[in-house]
């Protein structure tokens, strides 16, 4: 058969397959164990067909055709069935060797300790924690504890204090702190490791992480004279150091699907090599000469990135992703089930890990599904044009279900952005590179290089802007596994019959109109917003954005949620096209970072803050903001009223020399969140922030007699609340504002209980979506968007 219509050797995939089934027996034995025994009855029973013990047709024929690929499939039985005991037995080792870890044992003791560890990830900051703090992850090679020492090889996670924030890759530092188990059973870690105080260096890293770490800052340094984001996207491209970029930039990539350009995966690696081929073959390299140039740009890119797990998994996708775009489907689809094998022997926890998810699919939806697209789109365009949208197309639908069961949305827009910025992937990658090399020796040319390279990112950004900007750039998708295995179903009937649609130009120009007109049209949600709505809960994930409703087309906000796109998105869903008054209870991230989005593209008439400006809780960027918007900005004022239409509000907290009231922790910003009495329509509504028991306690004191009918439970649903406080104040509608799957088991089930007891209807935008409160006349009802 012509190489060009022969199928794909799917045997190697299968043992990869159960490789990976291999591991997530080790990872979660109880609740994938029948999984595993209907695929191990599966493989039992192609092997005993293949090997002749169940009679067939074929065999008493005698055909030898049927019996060589009845004896070519007994072998791969074989090789699933050693391939899946391999990994389990290697996860079991590893696991049994981490749970006798002297470590692992002094965990669970919680134990304090000291010692030495080698620092083997560069440190991050803690997102959403109260106070400043990095985390890394490091290897213990001697640890004492309980009067005995030990000289030992366990990997852990380091929670430290800002100051390890300058600790270098590779460093021998002085061990003092306490251990802990880690979250969730995690088996790929000894220990969790809380430190505090300084850190002590006694050994400075090797001459190899020195030489990446001076190419690292060269890089930094060739785009520093740059503005923001473009000098923190240059070295995220390059090396995946994503450090210091903005959430909201961040927030763009995610909801156009170009998250994958800012982290060390196999999908950006592809990508990178698929850029460098086309341009290749522009210039006439053809044969072998693609091969070595793509295997060069893998070297060269995990030389740079560092050999961490992360890093080696992409390189190794990538070169995957190589053999398919040099040799064809049937050759990567073996080195991609060599290549899963390989991967889960050496580290079965990979197994879970959603990078490797991710990168697998994104590599096995090139190999398998890229060249069928890319034939088809072929038929009516220039080959170069049909590969460069075969590629991220096959990615971003293998990806899919995963993407959405991580982040809750399916984004509209991320082929078309994938599409338009991957012809500067490359040269921004390249040419940052070169910067950062030249740059050691010119620093004046590097810089030239890197601001070229920033031009070139510029444009990235600018695709992922406009791209999240779009009325339906990404919808949500709900986290159910009904809802996923529906998307699943899905992805799978359009990856296969897709390029039946766009095999021609009548057929790809519809569906073009089709993609456009589901970009640019938001559909309705059916009776959203209901008439008469009075207060509408926003879903933003874990913050909170609240609007109540004021004259046609005016409302008021209180929060505007962690990001931009989702109040955007819920303000115009309601119609919202003027804030008369927008209210920030605090600056936690959570309640203030979507607030460009409310300045941007929405009058706002004056803001009222917390008094607690403290600026590591966001205060300086939101008077930056406000200033640029020109809208003046006041501390809400204690007991002042304000009133629009039918709705009246007035502020109950902070009163002036409350404790708490002044710069401080997390738990002081929460305690001077503002709380507002709304009345309208017959209702009384408390909007409560994060407020803490102490607050909630004094709250009480200065009101008694406080009744409401619809509260905002405080700060998420904490289990830190008074709820004597809560369940006395008569609500009954009780509305949360919580994300799904929350590390912080936010709403409490103790909290959502006692409620409920004091006969309050509990709503959660994490479940019930959007919560909308409507007046009647028997009182207050809702209506959600789920």
């Amino acid at each position: 058969m012509p190489a060009a219509t022969r199928p794909a050797d799917l045997r190697m995939g299968l043992v990869g397959l159960a490789a990976w089934a291999g591991g997530l027996l080790v990872a979660a034995p109880g609740r994938l164990l029948g999984a595993g025994a209907v695929l191990l009855a599966v493989l039992l029973a192609v092997l005993l067909v293949g090997g002749g013990l169940v009679p067939t047709r074929a065999l008493r024929r005698g055909r030898r055709r049927s019996w060589t690929s009845l004896r070519a499939w007994r072998t791969t039985a074989l090789a699933c069935l050693l391939a899946m005991l391999a990994v389990l037995v290697a996860g079991l080792v590893r696991a049994d060797r981490v749970a006798g870890d002297p470590v692992a044992s002094l965990a669970t003791e919680g134990a304090a300790v000291t010692g030495r560890l080698v620092v083997s990830t560069d440190p991050r900051p803690m997102a959403g924690a109260r106070t400043d703090g990095v985390f890394l992850r490091a290897v213990v090679v001697e640890v004492s504890g309980r009067g005995t020492t030990w000289r030992v090889r366990s990997p852990v996670l380091v929670l430290a204090p800002a100051s390890w924030s300058d600790v270098r890759l590779g460093s021998t530092v002085a061990l003092a702190g306490r251990l802990r188990p880690t979250d969730d059973g995690d088996r790929a870690l000894a220990a969790m490791l809380s430190v505090h105080g300084e850190p002590v260096v006694l050994e400075q890293p090797g001459a190899w992480w020195r030489a990446t770490e001076v190419l690292r800052a060269s890089l930094r340094a060739a785009v520093a004279h740059r503005p923001a984001p473009e000098r923190v996207l240059v070295p995220a491209l390059v090396a995946g150091d994503d450090a210091g970029l903005d959430p909201r930039v961040a927030e763009e990539f995610r909801a156009t699907g170009l998250t994958h350009l800012l982290a060390v995966s196999g999908t950006n690696l592809t990508l990178l090599l698929g850029a460098l081929l086309v341009l290749a073959r522009l210039v006439g390299v053809r044969g072998r000469g693609l091969l070595v140039l793509g295997l060069a740009g893998v070297v060269g890119f995990v030389l740079l990135a560092r050999t961490e797990p992360s890093v080696l998994r992409a390189a190794v996708m990538g070169v995957v992703g190589l053999l398919a775009l040099t040799h064809g489907g049937g050759r990567a689809v073996r080195g991609l089930g060599v290549a899963v094998t390989v991967l889960l022997l050496v580290d079965p926890t990979l197994a879970t890990a959603p990078g490797f998810a991710l990168s697998v699919l994104a590599t096995g939806g090139i190999v398998l599904l890229g060249p069928r697209w890319r034939d088809a789109l072929a038929r009516w365009l220039p080959r170069w044009l049909a590969e460069a949208i075969a590629v991220p197309t096959a990615a971003q639908l293998a990806c899919t279900p995963v993407v959405a069961a991580l982040s809750g949305q399916v984004s509209l827009v991320a082929v078309v952005a994938n599409l338009l910025a991957a012809p500067a992937v490359g040269p921004a990658t390249v040419l940052g590179l070169l910067g950062g090399c030249v740059g050691l020796v010119w620093p004046w040319a590097g810089r030239l290089l890197g601001t070229v390279a920033t031009w070139c990112v510029g444009w990235i950004v600018e695709v992922a802007h406009r791209g999240a900007a779009l009325p339906t750039a990404a919808v949500d998708w709900s986290t159910s596994g009904a809802a996923l295995a529906a998307l699943t179903a899905l992805t799978v009937v359009l990856a296969w019959r897709g390029p039946r649609l766009v095999s021609t130009r009548a057929r790809g120009a519809a569906s073009c109109v089709v993609l456009v007109v589901a970009v640019l049209v938001r559909p309705p949600v059916p009776g959203w917003p209901p008439d008469g709505w009075v207060l509408v809960a926003c879903d933003v994930g874990q913050g909170d954005a609240l609007v109540l409703a004021t004259t046609p087309g005016h409302a008021v906000v209180v929060d505007v949620g962690p990001e931009p796109g989702a109040v955007g998105r819920c303000l115009d869903d309601l119609g919202v096209s003027t804030v008369d008054l927008l209210v920030l209870t605090h600056f936690h991230a959570d309640h203030v970072d979507g607030l460009s989005a409310v300045l941007g593209s929405h009058g706002v008439g004056e803001v009222w803050v917390s008094r607690v400006l403290d600026p590591a809780d966001g205060a300086r960027s939101v008077l930056a903001d406000a200033a640029a918007a020109g809208v003046p900005l006041h501390p809400a004022p204690y007991a002042g009223a304000w009133r629009s239409g039918a709705t009246r509000l007035q502020v109950l907290w902070p009163t002036p020399g409350e404790p708490g009231t002044g710069p401080g922790d997390g738990t002081a910003a929460n305690d001077a969140s503002v709380v507002l009495l709304v009345e309208v329509a017959g209702l009384r509504l408390l909007l409560t922030g994060d407020l803490e028991p102490p607050g909630q306690a004094a709250l009480a004191r200065t009101l008694p007699d406080l009744a409401v009918d619809v509260l905002k439970v405080p700060h998420h649903g904490s289990s830190y609340q008074d709820l004597g406080w809560l369940t006395g104040l008569g609500a009954r509608v009780a509305v949360v504002t919580v994300g799904e799957d929350n590390d912080y088991g936010h709403p409490a089930p103790s909290v959502v209980a006692a409620l409920e007891s004091a006969g309050a209807r509990v709503l959660r935008t994490d479940t019930d979506g959007s919560v909308a409160v409507v007046a009647g006349e028997a009182g207050p009802s809702v209506l959600t968007t789920r």
